[in-house]
């Protein structure tokens, strides 16, 4: 059974799971009733990070328009341009075991594409979740639920995979931007532009 977190809570993840390597990544999300002209499109994406918390590069920054890292440990399986349907929206693919030794957290994260020009914001957005799944079975193993009140932000840091000791570990974040993915970029030090 899974386990569900609240906001700042720390798991471990391998520990608890040994011979954990692989790891699905689902994100997941509904509209509220929203009467603006445009369909919402959410992306999920995962920025792997070294020590200081900065990307190396831009190929260190996963999405669906740079769906493989270099290393080819974190895979982003597609841009769902709608949400509609129950269950994760978008998912990444982990092996763990693969990781380069100088990441040491991937965040992920979720943005509004177009929110300027759509005029949206997380404040129509509800039920939003990521979790954490064993890809050999299926298993869940970690489940977030974000009950926030976002109401002006266009950017989330939903939560982060991050080394500790040897092993992986999982907060919850849930933490939002104003400024979309440009917001996101600048404070993992890379130029959305």
């Amino acid at each position: 059974m899974a386990i569900s977190l609240q906001k700042g809570q720390k798991i471990d993840l391998t520990k608890t799971n040994p011979g954990l390597s692989k790891v699905i990544v689902g994100l997941g999300w509904d509209t509220n009733k929203y009467d603006g002209g445009s369909d919402f499109d959410l992306d999920t994406a995962a920025f792997m990070l070294d020590a200081s918390g900065k990307a190396n590069n831009e190929k260190h920054f996963v999405f669906y328009g740079n769906l493989t890292s270099p290393c080819g440990s974190v895979n982003h399986l597609g841009d769902n341009l709608t949400g509609d349907g129950d269950g994760d929206d978008e998912q990444i693919v982990i092996d763990l075991s693969q990781v380069p030794a100088d990441v040491e957290r991937i965040a992920f994260t979720v943005t509004i594409y177009d929110h300027e020009t759509r005029q949206q914001n997380f404040g129509q957005v509800s039920n939003a979740f990521i979790r954490i799944m064993n890809e050999v079975n299926g298993e869940e193993l970690i489940r977030y639920d974000l009950c926030e009140d976002f109401s002006i932000e266009t950017a989330l840091v939903v939560g982060e995979l991050y080394r500790n000791n040897g092993e992986w570990k999982f907060c919850a974040v849930g933490s939002g931007f104003s400024g979309g993915l440009a917001a996101l970029c600048a404070n993992y030090g890379l130029n959305a532009g």
